[in-house]
């Protein structure tokens, strides 16, 4: 006999169809509620992610094309590292988590050109050191 998984919210915001990249894709639902974001596998009732609000260290975004593409989001935690996520409605997502992570912590990722134009300076950095 298997036993469900207790949800940590009492109030729940917003459940949407995504997928999580933790290890292996994995498709389901995110919950966004009053006590945490989670996450449940259509599939697998074992495979889930609760994250309680006071545990988020900050979200990131990928965001192109002025805020109309936002393919997957990032949740860093202060003590398990980072859960990356997409869904259907991301926008709807980050409008729900926006009611319980401060503003200052919803951050935009850094583009691919971005990434590889910091490494470089800070490669030339090192070089002149």
């Amino acid at each position: 006999m298997s036993v469900g998984v207790q949800s940590k919210n009492t109030k729940v915001d917003l459940v949407e169809k995504a997928t999580s990249f933790l290890g292996l894709g994995s498709y389901g639902k995110i919950m966004v509620g009053d006590q945490a974001f989670e996450y449940y596998n259509d599939r697998n009732p074992k495979d889930f992610i609760q994250i309680p609000w006071e545990e988020v260290d900050y979200v990131a975004a990928s965001v192109y094309r002025k805020g109309k593409w936002i393919p997957r989001f990032a949740i860093s935690t202060k003590h398990n590292g980072m859960y990356t996520f997409a869904s259907k409605e991301p926008l709807k997502v980050l409008k729900a988590i926006k009611n319980y992570v401060p503003a200052d912590r919803m951050l935009k990722s850094l583009t691919f050109f971005q990434v590889i134009k910091r490494g470089l300076k800070r490669k030339n950095t090192i070089q002149k050191q």
